[in-house]
């Protein structure tokens, strides 16, 4: 089926809330250590800003598994993934069980924001920007407007230090969201345009949280904290955190933190 068949998006929207738990890095430009007297572990932000990749996709849409195995391919790579399961395409026949209203919610923030009429799947974002030619790998280009660093304070806790650089153009105040990403899901699909796929999903989002705005000075840190519930046991997670500019959408600075236990 064309890709144009999905880019309207149904009105009717799943009215599932997943969720789940967190901690898990996958980026070569932060630096991850176990601090031995607690047991916990940590990671500190890179001096360029880490690209954060944002896939729109859905199990009741054949044009989605071509994107869901690119995206698979970017494990171990210098960027913050993270695959939003909408589930507006329920009706046809298939309930994503990883899909949300709230990723939905998301991806019409998104579009408002970039001025698009619709929303679509497969859609890519690419550090708050549609990103219609999506492939290959994202390169961290450009300098950090901010500073991140992530630790575990215990079972489902976390804790951020953002911290805002004098960077060039950097915005006056900034947002931030974590997410919880989990590797390894697979559904054999019964009903709809997917009927008898297996269908392997990495970086799936299993939790969603805004973390509010802030308006602190230049060289100020601004502590974070999150609770995330129980993992899925057998499934390599991760805990991501993005730091973005409000009005554009921009990300300033993002980390995902990987942690046994």
């Amino acid at each position: 089926m064309p890709l144009a068949h999905h880019f309207l998006a149904p009105p009717s929207l799943s009215h599932r809330f997943l969720a789940a738990s967190a901690l898990l890095a996958i980026t070569s430009a932060v630096t991850t250590s176990a601090i031995a007297a607690t047991g916990q572990c940590a990671a500190t932000s890179g001096p360029t800003i880490t690209p954060v990749l944002e896939l729109y996709t859905s199990e009741g849409c054949s044009s989605c598994p071509p994107a869901d195995k690119w995206v698979s391919t970017l494990k171990g790579k210098n960027l913050v993934v993270q695959a939003f399961h909408v589930g507006y395409w329920d009706y046809i026949g298939w309930v994503d069980r990883f899909a949300s209203p709230a990723y939905t919610s998301r991806q019409r923030e998104i579009a408002a924001r970039n001025k698009q009429r619709s929303i679509y799947t497969p859609q890519a974002v690419l550090n708050g920007q549609d990103w219609r030619d999506w492939g290959g790998q994202p390169t961290a280009k450009e300098p950090a407007k901010a500073s991140i660093t992530l630790q575990q304070l215990g079972p489902d806790q976390f804790e951020a230090s953002v911290t805002s650089l004098p960077a060039l153009q950097t915005p006056a105040s900034w947002s931030a969201y974590w997410t919880v990403t989990e590797h390894g899901h697979a559904s054999r699909v019964q009903a709809g345009e997917n009927r008898g796929e297996y269908l392997q999903h990495d970086f799936v989002v299993r939790q969603y949280t805004q973390a509010g705005e802030y308006k602190p000075a230049v060289g100020s840190s601004q502590k974070l904290t999150f609770r995330s519930i129980a993992a899925t046991p057998g499934h390599p997670r991760q805990v991501n955190l993005v730091v973005f500019d409000p009005k554009t959408g921009s990300t300033l600075q993002a980390l995902s933190l990987q942690c046994q236990g």
